[in-house]
C-alpha cells in the first residue's frame, strides 16, 4: 500500500472514529459520507465543464475584424 493510500485510510479511520466518538450512530455516519460523495461528485463535474470550456476557448479560432 503507497504512503498516500495509508495517509488516506488513516484520514478515514480517525474522521469515523471521532464521529462515533461524538454520538453518531452508524446510519448517521452513512448519511455523511454520502453527502461527501455529492460533494466531490458536483466538484469533478464542475472541474470537467471548466476544462470543456477552456480547451473550446483554446480551439476556437480568434473572431477579428474585418478591415
Amino acid at each position: 500500500m503507497s504512503t498516500d493510500q495509508k495517509g488516506t485510510r488513516i484520514l478515514a479511520r480517525t474522521f469515523f472514529n471521532q464521529l462515533r466518538a461524538s454520538g453518531y450512530t452508524p446510519h448517521q455516519v452513512i448519511g455523511i459520507a454520502t453527502e461527501l460523495l455529492e460533494l466531490v461528485t458536483v466538484d469533478l463535474k464542475e472541474g470537467d465543464k471548466a476544462a470543456a470550456v477552456q480547451v473550446a476557448q483554446e480551439q476556437a479560432p480568434e473572431l477579428r475584424p474585418q478591415a
